[in-house]
């Protein structure tokens, strides 16, 4: 698999990529899907997902922002290990990427179309320590 690295931020599967395009609609802002191992391995291998059992059920890919991870992995991943923390940037979901009301009457990030693995700017693990999970020092609210 092709990975290109321009400055700090490593996209999967795509070369010769200017980061430094953004669109001017709307501010630029990473935001963050967690996947287990063997969702974020799959994606991996196909390029491309509807998301985990909770995305196909809802009939988008949940995605949170930096001040909004902390909270999903304690509800909805708590006490589980191999996790992987992937970020993306808001722009570069088009049209299917939308902000909607959810937990706790803030507004979250939902993707309405497929995921693909070119979009993702990087992934790291999500290790859990001590009973919550750790997250890196860029995922900061």
């Amino acid at each position: 698999m092709a990975v290109a690295t321009t400055g700090a931020i490593t996209r999967f599967g795509q070369t010769g990529l200017d980061l430094r395009r953004r669109s001017s609609h709307h501010a630029h802002m990473l935001i963050f899907k967690i996947l287990r191992a063997d969702e974020w391995a799959q994606l991996q291998a196909d390029g491309k997902t509807l998301g985990a059992p909770i995305d196909l059920q809802d009939g988008f890919v949940h995605f949170s922002t930096a001040a909004q991870a902390a909270e999903t992995a304690a509800k909805h991943f708590a006490n589980e290990t191999d996790l992987s923390l992937l970020a993306l940037e808001s722009d570069d979901l088009g049209e299917g990427l939308k902000w909607e009301v959810s937990r706790g009457g803030a507004k979250f990030p939902h993707l309405y179309r497929e995921l693909h693995l070119s979009e993702v700017l990087w992934a790291k693990p999500l290790p859990l320590v001590d009973g919550a999970h750790q997250f890196p020092t860029e995922v900061t609210p």
